[in-house]
Formats: C-alpha cells, structure tokens, sequence
C-alpha cells in the first residue's frame, strides 16, 4: 500500500514538473525560431510580365510592319520595272526601221519614245527607290534598267556611233529624284549587263544593213561590238556576281562571229 503511494506521487511530480514550462528551452526556441517566407505578391509578377510581353508585340509588330510595307514596294517595283521592260523594248523596235533613207526620222521618234520612258516609267521607279536601300530591290528592277541601258545605247550608237556612258545616263535621271533625298542611280553592273544585251541588237542591225549593202555601216557596228566583248572578257572575273554576265559573254561573241561571217 506505501509502494502503491510512493508510486503515484512520483508519477505527479513527474507529471506537473514536464507540464511547467522552461524559460531557458523557451529562449532557445525563440533564437532558433526561423521567420515565415513573404509570398510573391501576383500584383509585382503580372506587372513584369505584362511588360516583357508588351515589348516582344511592339517589337515584332514593328518587324511585321516593315516585312510588310517591303513586299508591297517589291510589288510595285517589279511592276514599274516590267513597264519600263515593255516600253524600251518599243524604242529597240522602233530602231530596227532604220536606213539610209529614214535614218532621222527615226531616230527622232526612237529618242522621243525614249524620253518618254524615262519621264513615264522610269520616274516611278526613281520615287519608289530613292532615299531608301535601292540595292535590297535590286533583283525586282535590275531586268528594265538593263533593258533601259539597251535601248538607250542602241539610239545613243545610231546617232552618233558612240557609246553612251553610264554617268551620262544616271544624269538623266537626276532631276526626277527631289533634291532632299540620295537619288536613284544605275549600277555598274546594271549598266554592263545591258551593253551585253546591246550587242545582240548591234548584230541584228548589221546583219539587216548588209541585206541592204550598207557594207561600211555593218563593219562598223562590228568592230563596235568586238571591242565591248573584249573589254567585258577583261572585267568579268572580278564580278562578284558574274553569273548572268558569263552567260552573255557566250551570246556576245556569237553575235561577233554572226556578223563577221555576214560581212
């Protein structure tokens, strides 16, 4: 019976000093305690990526813009150079008339054609391109300058027996661009490429004045011709992009050889 009260009154003190609290296990709590994370507020996440998304869409809509506003010059471009292709190749047309009994006249129609191609169609190329980055279109209008540069040495050569440079030909040009902005001028290899073309044209005219005896006019023209395909022949390998003049080197001396075996 005392065993059983000792007992029981061991178990109480036990019991009541496990249940009192401890300041010194308290403190130590309290240094070990380790404060609560801040949660993310949505507000700061939303604002950062609402402006990370806002700069991405005016960027790209700013790239889409000027994809777009490009194609649509491209088009009109592509559109303005087959007009002038159309129109120079009337002039050519209008050349190959010639004769020793029209040979004024007809180049006086030829030129005046001529004039009108550059004030018509060659004035709208001109304020397409003018003050821009012409060389990023220059595979949209490269075929009627080239087609330009034939018609307008083809008459050139007819009056006078010369060759029309290429700085005489940018300078007509000059006044259809407004004084503010760069000016669209035709490239050197614009400009040999349609030499090229011009030989084909020689060879038919020398070809025709032989039919009609005007022997003297046709050795002319051919040693006119010879002496552009040499000086190309010398120029090509330094073309960067020589493909399509190699190809009409080929054609350029068929065209010699035609007229020597007529003459």
């Amino acid at each position: 019976m005392l065993l059983t009260r000792l007992a029981s009154s061991t178990v109480r003190r036990l019991f009541i000093m496990a249940s009192k609290p401890n300041p010194h296990l308290l403190h130590q709590g309290a240094a070990l305690q380790i404060p609560p994370k801040k949660a993310r507020t949505m507000s700061r996440t939303s604002e950062s990526s609402s402006s990370s998304s806002s700069s991405f869409k005016e960027a790209f809509g700013n790239y889409a813009d000027y994809l777009n506003n490009l194609n649509e010059k491209r088009e009109r471009v592509v559109k303005a150079s087959r007009d002038i292709t159309m129109n120079s190749k009337k002039v050519i047309f209008q050349v190959h008339r010639i004769s020793k009994y029209n040979r004024d006249e007809v180049l006086d129609k030829a030129e005046k054609d001529l004039a009108a191609v550059t004030k018509q169609y060659m004035l709208k190329l001109v304020k397409e391109l003018q003050g821009t980055d012409f060389w990023k279109l220059r595979r949209a209008y490269s075929p009627g300058v080239q087609e330009y540069v034939e018609a307008a040495t083809f008459c050139k050569f007819c009056r006078t027996g010369t060759l029309l440079h290429l700085d005489e030909i940018n300078a007509t040009l000059l006044p259809l661009s407004e004084p503010s902005v760069e000016p669209l001028q035709i490239n050197v290899l614009d400009y040999l490429l349609g030499l090229a073309d011009l030989t084909g044209e020689l060879m038919r005219l020398a070809i025709g004045r032989i039919s009609d005896g005007e022997l003297e006019y046709a050795k002319k023209i051919c040693q006119f011709v010879r002496d552009i395909y040499r000086e190309l022949t010398l120029i090509v390998p330094y073309i960067d992009d020589g493909s399509d003049m190699k190809i009409k080197i080929d054609t350029m001396l068929q065209s010699v050889v035609k007229i020597e075996n007529g003459i």
